[in-house]
C-alpha cells in the first residue's frame, strides 16, 4: 500500500510539471501577469485577477513548490524508514534465502533454479559474467559448464584459485534460449548485485563480457574501447575482458583475454598485496 502511495504521489508531481511548467519553480509571477495583461483588451478584468499569496511557511516560494518539498521529504523517509527485508541482510546466506524467489522481472517465471553466486564471502576479488546459462539453471550454480571450465583455467593462469574468489552474474535467472538479458531484467537485478557486493567488500571487479561490463558501468562503449581500462564501481576498481563463452567460439581472441588478465593480476599486486605487505 505504501508502495502505491509513493508511486501516486510521483505521478501526481510528474503531471503537475507537465501541466504548469517550468514556471511553477521560478517563484515569480510577474510573467504570468504579464502575459494576461496583454492578452486581455479590459483592464478592469485584470484587476480582479487573484494574486499567489506566499505560503505561512515560506514567504520566498510558491505553495505548490513547499507543498512538493514536503511531499519529497515524506518520501525520502518512507524509503529510509520502509526498506525491503533483503536490503537488510548482514551475510550472503541470509540474502539469498530472502531473494531465492524473485519474480520481479519475467526471467523468474522461467527459470530452474536461482544462481545466487559461489565463492569466497570475504573475496578481494569479484568475477561477474552476463547470465547462467544451461548448465548453471540446473545446478543452482554460476559457470559450472565448458565457459565454467576456461574461467577455472583463467584464474589459476594469473595464480588465483576459484575458491579465492567470488563468482556472481548480472542477473540470476536463465534468460530463455541463452538470449542476452533485456535492460529492465539487469536493472531489476542490478540492487541485489550491488548487495553482495556490499557485504563481500571487494577491491577489485573482473567484468567478463560486454553485456556484463555495460549493465555495471553503465556504458555504451564497446569492449574493445573498455578493454585495458580501470574504471571504479561500488568501492571496488573494475577492469573487463572477454566471456569465456566467447573464447569458445573465437579461441583466436584468448591471446587478448591472456594480455587483458595478466593487467588485472598486476593491478590486484599493486591494490592487495602491496598494501599487505606494508
Amino acid at each position: 500500500m505504501k508502495e502505491l502511495i509513493k508511486k501516486q504521489l510521483i505521478e501526481a508531481l510528474k503531471d503537475q510539471k507537465e501541466t504548469f511548467g517550468d514556471e511553477l519553480f521560478e517563484g515569480k509571477n510577474s510573467r504570468r501577469r504579464t502575459a494576461i495583461v496583454q492578452n486581455n483588451s479590459n483592464p478592469s478584468e485584470i484587476k480582479s485577477i487573484p494574486q499567489m499569496k506566499p505560503s505561512p511557511k515560506s514567504k520566498d516560494e510558491p505553495p505548490l513548490l513547499v507543498k512538493e518539498k514536503k511531499i519529497k521529504i515524506e518520501e525520502e523517509n518512507t524509503y529510509v524508514n520502509h526498506k525491503e527485508d533483503w536490503q537488510l541482510a548482514n551475510n550472503l546466506d541470509g540474502l539469498n534465502s530472502l531473494i531465492c524467489n524473485c519474480q520481479k522481472c519475467p526471467l523468474g517465471a522461467t527459470r530452474n533454479k536461482f544462481v545466487f553466486g559461489s565463492g569466497n564471502p570475504a573475496a578481494d576479488i569479484m568475477v561477474i559474467g552476463e547470465g547462467p546459462g544451461a548448465d548453471e539453471d540446473a545446478q543452482g550454480l554460476p559457470f559450472v559448464g565448458r565457459a565454467g571450465k576456461l574461467l577455472t583455467d583463467i584464474l589459476k593462469a594469473i595464480k588465483f584459485e576459484r575458491e579465492e574468489v567470488y563468482i556472481a552474474n548480472v542477473v540470476k535467472c536463465r534468460p530463455p534460449g541463452n538470449r542476452t538479458p533485456l535492460p529492465h531484467e539487469m536493472d531489476a537485478c542490478m540492487p541485489y548485485l550491488k548487495k553482495q557486493i556490499e557485504l563481500i567488500k571487494p577491491k577489485l571487479i573482473l567484468c567478463l563480457g560486454l553485456t556484463s561490463s555495460q549493465g555495471i558501468l553503465k556504458k555504451k562503449e564497446s569492449l574493445t574501447s573498455m578493454r585495458g581500462k580501470v574504471f571504479d564501481f561500488e568501492n571496488a576498481k573494475v577492469m573487463v575482458t572477454f566471456h569465456p563463452a566467447a573464447l569458445l567460439r573465437n579461441p583466436n581472441w584468448k591471446r587478448d583475454c591472456w594480455e587483458d588478465v595478466k593487467k588485472f593480476r598486476k593491478l590486484y599486486e599493486e591494490i592487495v598485496l602491496n598494501n599487505v605487505q606494508e
